[in-house]
């Protein structure tokens, strides 16, 4: 709805947030964090390393990735 003040159309309420605030509070899926936390462990020559490292690298990156993007 606009309103008309003389010069300008204005929004008579405040526009909603973008939708990559949304993104960004959802975050990845837990298999798209299994799969790149796979994909680190492969990267590295399938060496024994920390799980859980490469769980929590896999979920940073992704979570970089959507607030860039905007999307998975």
């Amino acid at each position: 709805m606009f309103v008309d003040t003389g010069s300008k159309a204005t929004r008579s309420r405040p526009r909603s947030k973008p939708a990559i605030g949304i993104v960004a509070l959802i975050g990845p899926t837990e298999e798209q964090v299994r799969q790149r936390a796979y994909e680190i462990y492969r990267a590295r020559g399938t060496a024994p390393g920390n799980p859980d490292w490469d769980w929590q690298q896999a979920e940073l990156e992704l979570r970089a990735r959507m607030s860039l993007l905007g999307k998975p």
